[in-house]
């Protein structure tokens, strides 16, 4: 059963003002339970459950967001850097209330998908090593990537720490002497497909990561662009996770 809470933290969480000013809201009449005006802010609601009113327009409650993020280059993923511009600073208040959070890291001259949410038990799902999701990289390499390339990364690439990587797939998108492919793997090692390229001679000139699990990047979002995930998307990753 899900516990109660105060009525003027409630609204203050949605982004509806500061506690303060949410309990002025409340000692006004402006709020109503259940049909009731309700003027003592310290009442307990289901938000679940209780239908609550302000200003004649019903509050629709909700835990969680799940944001799909198109991440440029220049932008780090993390909630608060002193130097540098953070992935939240590409999103708007009315879900910086929610406290959203990067679910894993690109490097901050990576773009592509990443997930943020508030979720925070999707988010360990989707990021301990033992669930092993997937996670899947367009990436341009300054040199000559072969078919016999790909028995390297399924074997594992030990890289230059001496860790040896998981299992990942490579896929051959052109080969030349600037190739581009897409590489799966399961592991999140700092600079790992990077690092990954570097152990066979060849260097990372440009990456994208374009999935995670089940959920892919929306081609139609820009860079800095981002959207809701869908219901289905959202089932979908917690399904597998």
């Amino acid at each position: 059963m899900k516990k109660k809470e105060r009525l003027d933290k409630v609204l203050s969480n949605m982004g509806y003002g500061s506690r303060k000013g949410i309990k002025q809201i409340i000692r006004e009449g402006r709020v109503l339970v259940n049909g009731k005006i309700v003027t003592n802010n310290s009442i307990k609601i289901d938000p679940h459950k209780d239908e609550v009113v302000l200003d004649n327009i019903k509050v629709h409650y909700r835990e969680h967001i799940y944001l799909m993020l198109n991440k440029p280059k220049g932008v780090v993923s993390s909630t608060d850097d002193p130097t540098n511009r953070t992935v939240l600073d590409l999103i708007d208040k009315e879900y910086l209330i929610f406290k959203p959070f990067p679910v894993g890291r690109l490097d901050k001259d990576t773009e592509g998908l990443l997930l943020l949410t508030n979720d925070g038990k999707l988010a360990h799902e989707l990021l301990s090593p033992k669930k092993e999701v997937d996670k899947t990289y367009y990436v341009e390499v300054d040199g000559f990537i072969e078919e016999h390339h790909k028995n390297l990364f399924l074997d594992g690439i030990s890289l230059d720490d001496g860790y040896r990587t998981l299992p990942s797939h490579l896929k051959i998108l052109r080969s030349g002497a600037f190739s581009k492919v897409e590489l799966t793997i399961r592991e999140g090692k700092f600079h790992q497909v990077k690092r990954m390229f570097k152990v066979i001679g060849m260097e990372v000139k440009y990456l994208k990561r374009i999935s995670m699990g089940s959920l892919r990047l929306d081609e139609s979002l820009g860079l800095g662009q981002y959207r809701e995930l869908t219901e289905r998307e959202i089932e979908l990753l917690k399904e597998k996770s």
